[in-house]
């Protein structure tokens, strides 16, 4: 299956008794502990529910980050550089007057071995305050039809420690002639493997900071 540009179908056209609302917020992700996903409910019953119409599947992954907000947030807000952790992304490329706002677009291209060559992504939401931020899929040769997608970057101080939470969700159309099992599967593994890297990249950038020699990388927007 391949998108031609196509914009995701308003939700107004779907019947809503042929659609659910995600349950995210009553289930912990693996990797968190069950204080840490406490205090994230609320964001997450904000920022990562979603209506699932028929044929469609959503997740919500969760990674924990031995670095500041502050720094995370640098790395995932940069709409323009997704290949800074993003494992499966050959390149993007952007506008000549291209700025981070939303409705701004990317074109990426996917390293080949995936089920995708390119796509077409624009950015929906980007809150600095609230580290928030998320982006759909709106064209390009692949079979993610109508994904959406949305970050979360969260701080923890605890006795003295300091750490990051980010939480990522989506929702997708299960292509024709797999499961939604399948889907799911397959789209978790991406976002996981994102997110483990997020992690070595963003850990890096701290450690540089807290030596001196990386604080200009972790300070860059």
């Amino acid at each position: 299956m391949s998108l031609d540009s196509q914009e995701p179908e308003p939700e107004s056209q779907t019947g809503s008794s042929s659609s659910t609302i995600t349950s995210h917020h009553l289930t912990i992700p693996p990797g968190l502990t069950p204080e840490e996903f406490q205090e994230l409910s609320s964001s997450v019953t904000e920022f990562h529910s979603y209506r699932v119409n028929r044929g469609q599947c959503s997740s919500l992954l969760a990674q924990r980050i031995h670095a500041p907000a502050n720094i995370v947030w640098t790395v995932v807000r940069r709409f323009d550089k997704p290949q800074t952790y993003k494992h499966f992304i050959k390149s993007c490329s952007v506008g000549e007057d291209f700025r981070i706002a939303v409705g701004s677009t990317r074109d990426v291209s996917v390293i080949s071995g995936l089920p995708a060559a390119t796509s077409t992504e624009r950015l929906d939401i980007l809150d600095d305050d609230r580290h928030v931020t998320g982006f759909s899929i709106i064209g390009g040769e692949h079979r993610l039809r109508n994904y959406r997608s949305v970050t979360t970057v969260h701080g923890f101080e605890r006795d003295g420690e300091i750490w990051t939470v980010v939480l990522e969700s989506y929702v997708v159309d299960v292509p024709e002639g797999n499961t939604e099992e399948d889907t799911r599967l397959f789209a978790d593994t991406v976002v996981k493997l994102n997110l483990q890297k997020l992690a070595t990249v963003t850990e890096t950038l701290a450690r540089e900071a807290n030596g001196g020699a990386g604080g200009g990388d972790a300070s860059h927007r």
